[in-house]
């Protein structure tokens, strides 16, 4: 990508399209903490068990599996609301159910209507999550790759301000209305939950006024290839085997079929009397069924676009998955265990929420700023690469106040600098991520991306609070930070064949974001 002045790089936040992405941010960042942070002090303040306050945060998994039904928002137009273009009428409808579900939470007392509190909330989280893959495939298609990071860096200011709004904000609320930790009073939730699903409104009226991207009638007619019955039963048949995979596992781990290997056992017996032994055959004889030719012709909506990422990229997928996979690993992984560091390290409740709801939500937000306008003046991977070392480096910093205790200074300066860090890298990576994806399946292959994103340092940052026990907070910090070293090498590796391409890209990779873009909104 060639390189721009500074006056064009500054010029990329002076767009329409930035004020719409700072409000549908705001608009994702608000449901989000509603049903899955904020929702457990309600429960717990109204005297919920902590058993079922734990199992109520599943409802996030709606965000982790969003992939799952990203291909109807590609393939198929609403019908009614249809009229509005293909991202706005599901933006419409997302933004409706969102609204009249806060609004109905908050009229359910969870002393009297847990269950029907809950399944509202399930609505609310699938909506949002719907929500949020209409605004990233809307995003990708108003403009080319040079400007995204700039479009991402205000989709998310808009979403670090809802988020703070949602948790403190509405804790605030909660309390000013009446209800505290020693008095409950469902009427405080009440107006709480009515008053954020009332300021959801002015996304709903930003979605009616701006304009639907001007996608070519070919990639319309390209993508939408498939009935809609066909696109839901690829998403059942999905889903099913999503569930019977693992489980199989699951359940020969727990048959007793060494018994028919070492103790002469028979498979009559294991079939009468192991309930696990008759799960798992179940569970296999499925899995089967999804992978048989019948199964993958049902799949084919949702294998239509990661065909097309392979088939574009050939071998070198392996090379851009690897680099997804990694590049948040290493502050994803030390994330996990930094509010419990600050508590060890004996800082007070009041001095970390000071300092990470201050500093932290500025120094994010002027370092994704950076991030995009960095981007627009020299380019994505320059940016990817120092955002990556960024992030990496700054949990060095970490490691010294480990050694420092409960050093107020160092905790601002750790905090600023890891926060700026992680805004830039995310602003970078997000623009990356959107160079990737083709306007035919921009909805479902960023979905996929951006869940490869967090699959892997979501994995082993389960595994950070053993990692802390068996090394300490010191050697923690620095296995973190040297975890952002294979991206880097990726990142190089990549940025090398780059360099060397020479002439005009293939046509296969002209279907990417970076043409046919639509007027800005």
């Amino acid at each position: 990508m060639p390189r721009k002045t500074w006056r064009a790089a500054l010029a990329a936040y002076a767009s329409p399209s930035t004020l719409v992405l700072l409000l549908l941010g705001f608009a994702a960042g608000m449901p989000y903490m509603l049903v899955f942070s904020t929702l457990s002090v309600w429960l717990r303040e109204a005297g919920v068990a902590r058993e079922t306050i734990g199992y109520a945060s599943l409802i996030g998994l709606a965000y982790a599996f969003k992939w799952v039904w990203s291909p109807l928002l590609d393939q198929w137009r609403l019908p009614l609301l249809g009229k509005l273009g293909r991202r706005r009428s599901w933006l419409v409808l997302a933004q409706a159910l969102v609204i009249l579900g806060l609004i109905g939470m908050g009229f359910c007392d969870p002393q009297k209507h847990l269950s029907w509190l809950i399944a509202i909330a399930v609505v609310v989280a699938f909506a949002s999550a719907t929500q949020d893959i209409a605004i990233d495939a809307y995003r990708l298609e108003i403009a080319d790759d040079s400007r995204q990071a700039a479009l991402a860096a205000s989709y998310m200011s808009g979403y670090r301000v809802a988020v703070l709004l949602a948790t403190a904000g509405a804790l605030f609320f909660a309390e000013g209305f009446g209800s505290t930790g020693f008095s409950y009073k469902h009427s405080a939730w009440t107006g709480t939950y009515v008053l954020f699903g009332v300021l959801m409104i002015p996304a709903l009226v930003t979605t009616l006024l701006m304009r639907e991207p001007a996608v070519p009638l070919r990639t319309q007619l390209s993508a939408g290839r498939y009935s809609f019955a066909h696109q839901l039963i690829s998403v059942f048949v999905l889903i099913v085997l999503l569930v019977s995979v693992p489980a199989t596992f699951t359940q020969l781990y727990n048959t007793d079929f060494a018994s028919v290997i070492f103790h002469g056992v028979s498979l009559l017996d294991l079939l009468q009397e192991d309930r696990a032994f008759l799960r798992a055959i179940l569970y296999i004889t499925l899995t089967a069924l999804c992978l048989s030719a019948m199964g993958r012709r049902g799949l084919a909506p949702v294998l239509t676009p990661v065909n097309d990422f392979i088939l574009r990229y050939r071998w070198q997928a392996f090379l851009l998955l690897g680099l997804i996979a990694t590049y948040r690993m290493s502050d994803t992984v030390m994330g996990v265990m930094a509010n419990v560091f600050y508590i060890d390290q004996g800082f007070t409740k009041d001095q970390i929420a000071g300092v990470s709801k201050i500093f932290g939500l500025i120094m994010t937000l002027i370092g994704a700023g950076m991030g995009g306008l960095l981007i627009v003046r020299f380019g994505i991977l320059p940016i990817l690469f120092i955002g990556g070392a960024a992030s990496a480096a700054t949990n060095l910093l970490f490691l010294m106040l480990a050694d420092m205790g409960p050093n107020l200074k160092m905790l601002i300066v750790t905090i600023s600098l890891d926060n700026f860090s992680s805004g830039m890298a995310t602003s970078a990576f997000v623009a990356y991520l959107s160079s990737l994806t083709n306007l035919k399946f921009s909805a479902t292959q960023y979905a996929l991306l951006s869940s490869i994103m967090l699959l892997l340092p979501r994995l082993i940052g389960g595994y950070s609070g053993v990692m802390v026990e068996k090394f300490g907070y010191h050697d923690f910090f620095f296995i973190t930070a040297m975890l952002g070293v294979p991206t880097l090498i990726l990142i190089a590796v990549h940025w090398f064949q780059e360099s060397r391409r020479d002439g005009p890209k293939p046509e296969a990779e002209t279907t990417t974001n970076g043409n046919a873009v639509g007027e800005e909104s």
